[in-house]
């Protein structure tokens, strides 16, 4: 089994709605974003999939959250866009692209901080 990883960033502003505190005032974040993907199988260049790829399919979908106010983003219009529902954002509109290629969609990580960070991936069903 192979592991691969990149990374990539977006900045945006989103204020967290119903928060005792800080947060709850509009503010920004330079984001960092970690894409975990595995695979077995071996193209015949010798990768699971090419960075440059993953890293397009990434860019695809963070694209839609740079430089945005989040909260007025339509997937954030009922829940507060925390860096838990943005992991979990990112990691379902991944799901389908990532389908043509021979990877599994492993885990997405949120960087909010240098020191502050959230991943989401799905559970495992266990028969």
């Amino acid at each position: 089994m192979f592991e691969l990883t990149i990374m990539a960033e977006f900045e945006a502003a989103h204020n967290l709605r119903n928060y005792q505190g800080k947060c709850n005032r509009l503010h920004g974040h330079n984001w960092k974003v970690e894409v975990t993907v595995h695979g077995c199988e071996l193209d015949e260049l010798g990768m699971i999939i090419d960075f440059t790829v993953l890293k397009a399919e990434v860019n695809s979908i963070i694209n839609e959250l740079d430089h945005y106010y989040l909260n007025e983003l339509a997937m954030f219009q009922k829940q507060n866009p925390t860096a838990e529902h943005i992991a979990k954002y990112i990691y379902e509109s991944l799901v389908e692209p990532l389908k043509k290629h021979p990877v599994t969609l492993y885990e997405v990580k949120i960087w909010e901080s240098p020191r502050s960070a959230v991943a989401y991936r799905q559970e495992v069903q266990h028969a």
